[in-house]
C-alpha cells in the first residue's frame, strides 16, 4: 500500500519584542535609515529565518519597540549568522550609534552578549 505524503510541518515560530531608547538627535535620521533599509540586511534577516519584523517609536518617552517572528529552528545559529554578515554589522554600527541600550554592560550589536537591544515578556497574545 502506498503512503500519503504529508507536507513537513511548520515551525509556529517564537515570537520576540525588544526594547532600546532613541537619541533626541537622531530620530529624524533614524527614521530617514529605516525608510530605505539596506537589501543585504533585509535578505539576510529573511535567510536567518526572520519574519513580520517591525520596530514602532513612541516619541514621548523615545523608545523603540522591536517585534518579529522567528521561524527557524536554530535562534542562536541564526543570530550569529546574522551578526557574521559585513553588511548588517555596518548597518549595527550606523544604527546603534543613533541609540541608548537599557541593558547594563551592552556594547552594541555587533558584539552579542549581552544583547544591545533589551528583550521583553510577552503578556498576551491572541491571533
Amino acid at each position: 500500500m502506498a503512503q500519503l505524503w504529508t507536507p513537513p510541518s511548520r515551525n509556529p515560530g517564537r515570537r520576540v519584542a525588544q526594547i532600546i531608547r532613541l537619541k533626541l538627535e537622531f530620530v529624524d535620521k533614524y527614521k530617514e535609515v529605516h525608510r530605505e533599509v539596506w537589501p543585504e540586511v533585509l535578505k539576510q534577516i529573511e535567510d536567518c529565518n526572520i519574519h513580520d519584523y517591525s520596530i514602532f517609536h513612541d516619541p514621548s518617552t523615545r523608545i523603540l519597540f522591536a517585534s518579529f517572528k522567528y521561524v527557524g529552528s536554530d535562534y542562536e545559529g541564526d543570530m550569529e549568522r546574522l551578526r557574521a554578515n559585513p553588511k548588517v554589522r555596518q548597518w549595527w554600527k550606523m544604527t546603534d550609534s543613533f541609540q541608548e541600550s537599557f541593558v547594563p554592560g551592552a556594547k552594541s550589536s555587533e558584539s552579542g552578549q549581552p544583547s544591545w537591544w533589551k528583550e521583553v515578556e510577552e503578556v498576551f497574545y491572541t491571533p
